[in-house]
């Protein structure tokens, strides 16, 4: 049985993690995160969870108190953005070389200077490579079951690792939207309580993130790899299981129109939802164009990002973000390298776009799948990296 509410995402996160009984959450505010953590705030004044809220001064100490707490074997959720996430940088390595099964919810938000408080990946881009599960939902729906799934993702005894889940600023953390909310009781029997295998025990001491010299030190890091590359079977397992519970299907990718699709998009987040929108209606004029939005960018999903997009001719990849001084966006270059692999026969050019919260347009999604198209056929890229919506 489930409840309809007309929530926020910042709401529907702060709800979800209230469902999942979390033990400890500390959490430092900053925009477009800060309603999840005040109203996860009410929920333990007012008595609705038992929960141990702890106010710290930063991001970093946030972070620095959840990887404690979570090493007691509590269940530990935070949140953050933008320049907080790049705050708790030194603490999300030793959060995931511990393996400390924390969910964090990221508002993703541009990064100063200037000064923006708008959505964009730059943030969490900046941490792609920080050993933590990352997903990214679409609206608020998704990120909603999303946190539920996190957490048994995360603290499954092969996985055992932090996981974020991120959610565009503003316009997924401030947009109400139609959800759909489960009963508690089945919460409760799809997410059990967490129970860890070793912890920070005074009656049974032992030693956590002790000194390695160099003959051990890899051994470890290929312990993460491995690891990460078992939830991304998990994150499958996981999002079947949610399947029969609600009917949602949540899989590592979702596509549309891919079954004839000459060329397409990829892209991460809300995004997906107005380029999908954009292609039914070319489509609806004869042009074979598709949408694969990438839910799981870590691990990142080779075998099923190739399986989606083999047949096409052409794919421009939308990244949300810069990659200072490199040849492409984050999310292109990860494309590239797992096509390469294959060998695949298809033309990739990218798109930087939505940068500070610049808003993409479906006339500028039209543009795009254009150009894809006219690739498809020429074989020809004109701009490798094209700059979306930029004043000349």
């Amino acid at each position: 049985m489930v409840h309809i509410l007309g929530l926020t995402g910042d709401e529907a996160v702060a709800y979800a993690a209230k469902q999942c009984k979390v033990d400890v959450v500390s959490a430092y505010p900053i925009t477009p995160q800060t309603i999840i953590v005040e109203q996860f705030s009410r929920y333990v004044a007012d008595g609705e969870v038992q929960t141990e809220f702890i106010c710290v001064e930063s991001e970093h100490s946030a972070t620095s108190a959840c990887v404690g707490a979570s090493l007691t074997g509590a269940r530990v959720f935070t949140a953050t953005a933008s320049q907080g996430l790049a705050l708790m940088h030194e603490m999300l390595y030793i959060a995931s070389g511990l393996r400390c099964p924390i969910v964090m919810a990221v508002a993703n938000r541009a990064l100063s200077p200037p000064l923006n408080i708008h959505g964009d990946h730059s943030d969490m881009m900046g941490s792609r490579d920080c050993g933590w599960v990352q997903i990214y939902g679409e609206n608020v729906q998704e990120t909603y079951d999303l946190i539920l799934q996190a957490f048994k993702v995360a603290e499954d005894q092969e996985v055992l690792l932090p996981v974020t889940v991120n959610l565009d600023g503003f316009s997924v953390t401030h947009c109400m939207e139609r959800l759909e909310v489960l009963e508690d009781e089945d919460v409760d029997k799809f997410l059990p309580p967490r129970t860890a295998g070793y912890t920070l025990n005074p009656a049974k001491p032992l030693t956590m993130g002790a000194w390695a010299t160099p003959d051990y030190y890899t051994e470890f890091k290929r312990q993460q790899v491995d690891a990460l590359e078992k939830s991304m079977d998990r994150v499958k397992r996981v999002g079947e299981e949610y399947r029969r519970l609600t009917g949602r299907r949540y899989g590592v990718l979702e596509s549309y129109g891919m079954e004839d699709a000459e060329a397409a998009v990829l892209c991460l987040g809300s995004t997906a939802g107005t380029a999908r929108i954009v292609a039914e209606e070319m489509r609806e004029k004869g042009k074979r164009v598709g949408v694969v939005k990438l839910r799981l960018y870590r691990p990142f999903p080779v075998e099923e990002l190739f399986s989606a997009i083999k047949n096409l001719k052409a794919l421009v990849v939308m990244d949300k973000a810069l990659s200072f001084g490199a040849p492409y966006g984050a999310l292109c270059s990860d494309t590239l390298a797992a096509l390469y692999g294959f060998k695949a026969d298809v033309k990739v050019f990218n798109a930087v776009y939505g940068l500070g919260g610049r808003d993409v347009r479906p006339v500028d999604l039209e543009v795009l799948f254009n150009e894809a198209l006219n690739v498809a056929e020429t074989g020809f890229i004109e701009e490798p990296v094209k700059f979306v919506g930029v004043r000349e």
